[in-house]
């Protein structure tokens, strides 16, 4: 039988992404008559419910439910069940006691593979762009996009979540998490998850823990200390985990102090369920189980793909003999059952046949990249651009005539009419450089709809200069592709676009760039420009909101989630661990469908990664801690107008703070507040944290006093003897400002023993 054609023409699917697309999707199972259960009462908690099921299920569906088939629409002629909607990850349902398949997809910035089913999806900022709005409002709406669109493609499980923090910021994928900070990344990527599941939709943190870079992410171990991981990577899943209470947790490939994270004790049992209170399942990252009665001991409850045979029938006969207590799979059964009523998805299932509201979904990526586009200069007040004044715009580089850049791998969201600059059939290759049709120059052209706004591609330097020269402004949009399977070498932008921006700036002063990356960059030159933009990948609303932002349109609100370095010699780990060693030979032999695969592939060895290195000084606290001035510092961020603080009070019990922010300028605008903390000496440590933000919206002229409350969790340390977070004795100075670099204001409170 021949393989299943999973892909057809991209610009045919896409033109028809309105309509209800007949199913390209294998054939459903009939539907059984309506039933009714004790359980379908909706006043019942998920665990009454879930209990209730439960005791229902033979052996053969107990272990049914703990693994699944992946890949499906990924891999070539890999067999797609009924039921099965072309997804990710997917787990058959229990038609008998009206329990629904999983559809799990991946949906990072936006659902992936729309194309396959005749679909549309939206493509979102990245999550590090909506992480510099540092609005939770926003990362809930974020989130909301996602949920409605995962149901009407009849997905009722999101796979995205990432919350990796920036430890590496050369890592590929961290275009898909949410900066540097604990409290930040927990905070806004535990409100994109609540939003997701507002649409009755299982939710998922990811990749749980310490999958901060690529290279060799499937062998490497992370070494860090206990205290300094409750205090950063695991603090970021405790926020996250206290706002969204997600359905699953990815657990990731990488080992932690020696031990694969899929089947560590100490990361799922201790740290996991009894200290975050976890209520979900632990869902493996695709093909990362290693054992059966280890990983169910430690605390891994569902294993994706099934096909690689840990969670089938070796668990079935691990249960059979004793090796693993029926009570253990009972509670991954109860797990998963409770978090599908907790969703929703059961009382509320999806519907494959609704449609996709396309323009919702680009007005509402465009106001969350308007939100997400961070000033970083504004050298002579270039920006606001007015259009009444200026005669010619020179537009160059990063194919800025017809599109914005996205992230690759897992992320790819198939772009509307293909790639915006190598248009081909079918979804985008694995790491193809993809651009959205959303274009700066068409939206610059509107704003200055008198002006002469012209195109250079940036191929050529000397080109670029003479064609930049005449004009009145020079925009060089620069561009750093990102993707999962692979990390930056360094944070030097690619293809020798410095030199670019540096011939464009000597040849005209008036140069404004616009980044188009996937996380910081170093930036040799700029202090020979006059503005520079950061927009990330901002999504398919972005060029809207980048001209927008450009002519003043719309002020400029977003800050920094992650340090700019100079250079890669200031980072912890000048070079990205394991890049220069060489690929070996592995042969792993694993059961599949009942039959014994061997697969030989090459691999880098297996090697260590010192995180103590910094601890749990990432970002900021690194350049704090060793005294280095950064390029550009957490929490920075420029705007059309300015604020003035004053008036910092601390409650004595150190619970709130209360302040005063004035908006000193003429234009109304939103300030990100910052609120930062020095433990007292005992802590032992030489940087400051940040406790708590809050965004402020003023009126030209107007000020507000504003109260904010101060995270617990951010102000304690991890006591290894008590295995708990705890707020020691002593004085706690309280910090304040509109970035880490920056606090004018200062009080303290102090905690008696």
């Amino acid at each position: 039988m021949k393989a299943r054609i999973l892909f057809r023409s991209a610009p045919a699917l896409l033109a028809l992404a309105c309509l209800s697309a007949p199913a390209l999707r294998s054939q459903e199972p009939p539907k059984p008559p309506a039933q009714h259960h004790p359980w379908d009462n909706k006043s019942l908690s998920p665990d009454q419910r879930a209990d209730m099921v439960q005791k229902q299920l033979t052996l053969d569906e107990k272990i049914q439910l703990v693994h699944g088939t992946g890949w499906g629409a990924l891999r070539p002629g890999a067999p797609i069940p009924p039921g099965d909607n072309w997804s990710a990850g997917f787990v058959p349902g229990i038609p008998r006691l009206g329990i629904p398949p999983i559809n799990q997809q991946d949906s990072a910035v936006g659902v992936r593979l729309a194309a396959v089913m005749g679909r549309y999806s939206t493509l979102l900022p990245s999550t590090l762009g909506a992480a510099s709005s540092w609005n939770p409002k926003a990362a809930q709406l974020y989130g909301e996009v996602i949920g409605r669109e995962l149901r009407a493609q009849g997905y009722n499980m999101s796979i995205g979540g990432g919350m990796d923090i920036t430890r590496e910021p050369r890592n590929g994928r961290n275009f898909e998490y949410a900066g540097e900070d604990p409290l930040l990344a927990g905070t806004m990527t535990g409100n994109v998850e609540k939003g997701v599941k507002s649409q009755h939709i299982m939710s998922d943190l990811k990749h749980y823990a310490f999958n901060d870079q690529e290279t060799g992410r499937t062998v490497l171990s992370a070494n860090i200390s206990k205290r300094a991981a409750r205090e950063s990577d695991l603090l970021a899943f405790e926020i996250a985990i206290g706002i969204a209470k997600p359905s699953g947790i990815m657990c990731s490939y990488n080992r932690v102090n020696g031990v694969y994270a899929c089947e560590n004790d100490w990361l799922l049992n201790q740290a996991l369920k009894k200290d975050f209170h976890f209520k979900g399942w632990v869902v493996s990252d695709w093909g990362a189980t290693h054992s059966t009665v280890k990983a169910a001991l430690a605390g891994l409850d569902q294993e994706m793909p099934g096909d690689e045979g840990y969670f089938g029938e070796p668990l079935k006969k691990a249960v059979q003999d004793g090796k693993v207590p029926m009570s253990r799979l009972d509670d991954m059964d109860h797990r998963i059952l409770r978090s599908m009523f907790a969703a929703g998805i059961i009382d509320y299932p999806v519907d494959p046949r609704s449609v996709v509201n396309p323009f919702q979904g680009r007005r509402d990526a465009e106001h969350i990249a308007e939100q997400s586009i961070v000033l970083l200069k504004n050298e002579n007040n270039i920006l606001p651009l007015d259009a009444a004044s200026i005669h010619s715009i020179a537009l160059i580089g990063s194919h800025a005539d017809v599109g914005v850049l996205s992230g690759a791998g897992s992320a790819q969201v198939d772009a509307p009419g293909g790639n915006a600059i190598d248009p081909h059939p079918g979804s985008p290759r694995w790491q193809e450089v993809v651009y959205f049709p959303s274009s700066p120059l068409r939206y610059i052209r509107k704003h200055a709809p008198n002006a002469k706004v012209e195109f250079n591609p940036g191929t050529d330097n000397t080109s670029a200069a003479n064609f930049a020269k005449t004009a009145d402004v020079a925009i060089v949009f620069v561009n750093q592709p990102m993707s999962e399977g692979m990390d930056r070498p360094t944070l030097a932008l690619p293809d020798n676009q410095d030199a670019l921006v540096s011939a464009v700036a000597e040849a005209n002063p008036h140069t404004i760039v616009v980044l188009e990356t996937g996380g910081p960059v170093s930036m040799p030159w700029a202090n020979q420009v006059q503005g520079i933009v950061e927009a990330w990948y901002p999504g398919i609303g972005g060029a809207q909101a980048l001209a927008n932002l450009l002519f003043g349109t719309v002020n400029f609100t977003a800050k920094l989630p992650v340090t700019f370095a100079k250079s890669d010699a200031d980072l912890p780990h000048p070079e990205v661990p394991g890049i220069n060693l060489k690929p070996v030979d592995h042969t792993v032999t694993f059961a599949r469908n009942g039959k014994k695969v061997t697969r030989n592939f090459k691999e880098l060895p297996l090697f260590d990664v010192d995180y103590n290195t910094a601890g749990a000084a990432v970002g900021y606290k690194w350049f704090e801690e060793k005294n280095i001035s950064p390029l550009l510092p957490f929490g920075f961020g420029l705007s059309y107008t300015t604020y003035q603080y004053s008036d910092l009070k601390v409650d004595p019990q150190g619970r709130t703070a209360t302040m005063t922010i004035k908006n000193t300028g003429q234009r109304a605008g939103a300030e990100i507040a910052e609120v930062y903390a020095e433990l007292p000496t005992a802590a032992g440590e030489s940087y400051k944290r940040l406790v708590a933000f809050d965004r402020v919206n003023l009126a030209p002229g107007e000020a507000k006093a504003v109260t904010l409350d101060l995270n617990p969790l951010c102000l304690s340390i991890y006591n290894v003897q008590k295995d708990a977070m705890e707020e020691i004795p002593g004085e706690y100075k309280i910090l304040a400002g509109p970035s880490s670099a920056d606090t004018p204001l200062a009080a303290s409170f102090t905690l008696n023993k």
